[in-house]
């Protein structure tokens, strides 16, 4: 039997075939999963914001793109991955709450999603897939022996990406 393991908000975990990464609860926040389809090695990173630099030194590093996207991707490295064959999916970043004064600031989820594609791109990884956006909640999953990523809803049913 395949090990389910739960990634927290701003958590990641790395992992082998045949195990499952989940994150539950994505609202504004994205979870990021990276897999090396050759080892059957990959991790899963649930972000909240999209950058550090205006944390605190004490904050969490994978609360936020910039710091949390690099340090997975070392940790899945060193698990026997190469960044060459490393792919990311992406889902989460909803808009939660509608604001009548929708300034960039508050539009958290979009924020995130581009961060987190712009930071993958700088680092030479593919996003593959992605299911962002919306108003609605999602919970993620990685199977690391085949790197179907699911993404699960409330009342839209669940798709693979």
């Amino acid at each position: 039997m395949a090990d389910l393991i739960k990634v927290g908000m701003a958590d990641y975990k790395v992992g082998r075939s045949p195990s499952t990464l989940i994150s539950y609860g994505l609202g504004s926040c994205i979870g990021v999963s990276l897999y090396d389809p050759q080892k059957k090695v990959g991790g899963l990173l649930h972000i909240m914001l999209p950058d550090s630099t205006q944390a605190r030194k004490s904050d969490n590093p994978a609360k936020f793109a910039d710091t949390g996207i690099p340090l997975m991707i070392n940790d899945v490295i060193a698990l026997g991955a190469s960044k060459s064959r490393l792919v990311a999916k992406i889902a989460g970043g909803a808009q939660m709450f509608a604001f009548s004064n929708s300034t960039d600031i508050m539009r958290v989820g979009t924020r995130n999603a581009e961060s987190c594609k712009q930071i993958l791109k700088r680092n030479g990884i593919r996003v593959i897939a992605e299911d962002t956006g919306g108003n609605y909640g999602r919970t993620v999953q990685i199977d690391l022996a085949t790197g179907v990523y699911k993404v699960k809803t409330i009342d839209r049913g669940e798709k693979n990406i």
